[in-house]
């Protein structure tokens, strides 16, 4: 489809103006002077479960609505709800978007429209496109990831959890860890171990899992932010149909890594909306550095100067990979991607710790000062979510830079004879 950028621009604010309210400039989200309740930088929601699945329900209505003209897939093909439309378009819709008031994302959508809809796009049948992707692009349902296991993080080849086929089903049995919304997602994607006998990156399948199946147990992990938005997921002799395995059999680490690269692909403009920027953005951190005037001290100038400068450098950066992308899987740019997002978060926390002092660990009733600590204790979070830094360092250095791998003395070996 040709439309030109004006064309769309004029319609989408014409639309936007209609089902959404216009942000005033006294109630912007950076604005923390007045007790602004959408002064938002938690890195991870710390809400009750009934609060946060309000938030999701809000989230989901607001898509919806979007999916009615194909604004929540502006880059998606027709026959999947979208538009078949450029980023340039997606990321214009973006910008205008963020002009209005709208209900808050979360990680349990952003991994549904952004990580699993696309790897389905990539691996799956004909079948499975048809009938997953349009109502995971409109959030008909939600899904959660089903990868780490608690010996399996950084190491996700190592992972443990067993699928066995019997007939047309495939049986599972094992547990997984950090599985961000999994308490409120009918659908996970799941990659488990279907043959031992083969070296730990050969012998993984990958599987669409309906969470409604009896055999699964789903239990919310209370984190040192106040919230649950994690859960472990417990398999006992769970029974899923052979029609619902994405991708070949044996090919799970492929899968796994293609949908790991969407996560670390800050680029996707529909990924992440027009909402705020998760952990709070710079124009934020201004704002409370302002409203206790610390702009008149030189070193907090300098910092927020810093601040500013890795903000600009990951937007450019985030626009390139976007670029070399092209619609396609993201490259390994996605790993520079997430270790400047990460790292530019862990700056956040040090430069806003530094200019709060006592107000960040001592509630003392000024807007937007105590609230930063729901980032500054949520920040290390990411620096191990979506595959730490450590390894982002790794596959730069190998898939870039060209530099020898590390050794690894299990690479041919059979999982079953790794010691554990």
């Amino acid at each position: 489809m040709n439309v030109s950028l004006e064309k769309f621009n004029k319609k989408a604010k014409q639309w936007l103006d209609e089902n959404a309210q216009l942000v005033s400039e006294s109630s912007a989200p950076k604005d923390p002077s007045s007790s602004n309740p959408d002064f938002n930088v938690a890195v991870f929601h710390a809400l009750g479960h009934e609060k946060e699945k309000a938030l999701l329900n809000e989230a989901k209505a607001w898509n919806q609505k979007k999916a009615h003209q194909g604004y929540h897939a502006i880059t998606w093909e027709p026959k999947f709800g979208g538009l078949g439309l450029s980023r340039e378009h997606a990321r214009e819709f973006a910008k205008l978007e963020r002009q209005y008031k709208l209900p808050e994302r979360h990680e349990t959508f952003n991994v549904t429209t952004g990580l699993i809809a696309p790897t389905v796009e990539v691996f799956g049948t004909e079948e499975q496109k048809d009938r997953f992707i349009a109502q995971f692009l409109s959030t008909q349902v939600l899904c959660c990831q089903l990868f780490s296991e608690p010996g399996a993080g950084s190491d996700l080849a190592g992972l443990a959890c067993r699928a066995e086929q019997d007939g047309e089903e495939w049986v599972v049995n094992g547990q997984k860890v950090w599985s961000s919304g999994a308490q409120f997602s009918e659908w996970g994607q799941l990659i488990a171990r279907t043959d031992p006998k083969a070296p730990k990156h050969k012998g993984m399948t990958a599987f669409l899992v309906p969470l409604d199946l009896p055999g699964i147990e789903i239990r919310p992990i209370r984190q040192m932010s106040g919230g649950s938005s994690f859960s472990e997921v417990f398999f006992d002799n769970c029974r899923i149909p052979a029609s619902l395995r994405l991708g070949p059999i044996g090919e799970g680490w492929k899968v796994a890594l293609t949908t790991l690269s969407f996560e670390r692909d800050r680029s996707n403009t529909e990924a992440s909306g027009g909402t705020r920027k998760v952990g709070g953005s710079w124009h934020q951190l201004l704002a409370t550095a302002s409203t206790i005037e610390a702009t008149k001290d030189k070193v907090t100038r300098q910092a927020l100067m810093k601040m500013y400068t890795h903000s600009r450098i990951e937007n450019l950066l985030n626009r390139r990979a976007a670029d070399l992308a092209r619609g396609g899987a993201p490259g390994p740019e996605g790993s520079l991607g997430k270790l400047m997002w990460t790292e530019g978060m862990s700056l956040m926390s040090d430069v806003v710790s530094s200019i709060l002092g006592l107000r960040l660990v001592a509630n003392s009733g000024e807007p937007g000062t105590y609230t930063w600590t729901e980032h500054v204790l949520g920040a290390p979070g990411y620096r191990i979510a979506g595959g730490s830094d450590e390894i982002q360092r790794n596959i730069i250095a190998e898939r870039v830079l060209g530099l020898p791998s590390e050794p690894k003395i299990d690479k041919d070996i059979a999982w079953k004879d790794i010691p554990r």
